[in-house]
């Protein structure tokens, strides 16, 4: 059997960037997706997130592609609010996704930053946040 640890981060907003993950929804639809995630045997190091988007630090084994895990987690919860009714307005995510590569040396600074997402939008926001990866990871659109 292989051993593979592979750390991916994900990064998704919510449809049209509408800030639909106040802080009384985050919390149960991040616990929502990491319980479904369990369940599909995919393993979620950290989740958080802000008002309009999701980051999500992922450990993947060799069974899972990115694509596969960025479905499962983001059809299935979009499917779960609006079944829950968490929103006053249908719910849905952008389909578009980004996902970074993860040093495992840079895994207990980037934990922190997922975590502290509410502390960092308040100097930052989404759309400038993602542009900063963008660059980062040396990405031009």
């Amino acid at each position: 059997m292989p051993y593979i640890k592979v750390y991916v981060h994900f990064v998704w907003s919510t449809k049209s960037r509408i800030k639909f993950l106040n802080e009384e929804i985050r919390k149960p639809v991040f616990k929502h997706i990491v319980d479904n995630a369990t369940q599909k045997k995919i393993n979620i190091v950290q989740i958080g997130g802000y008002s309009d988007h999701v980051h999500c630090l992922v450990s993947l084994n060799s069974q899972q592609s990115v694509s596969q895990v960025a479905q499962l987690l983001k059809g299935e919860s979009s499917n779960w609010i609006n079944n829950n009714k968490l929103t006053s307005e249908p719910f849905g995510w952008q389909e578009e996704y980004s996902v970074f590569s993860v040093n495992y040396g840079n895994l207990k600074e980037l934990k922190e930053y997922i975590q502290n997402q509410a502390i960092h939008h308040k100097k930052k926001t989404f759309e400038q946040e993602l542009n900063d990866f963008y660059k980062e990871n040396d990405i031009n659109l």
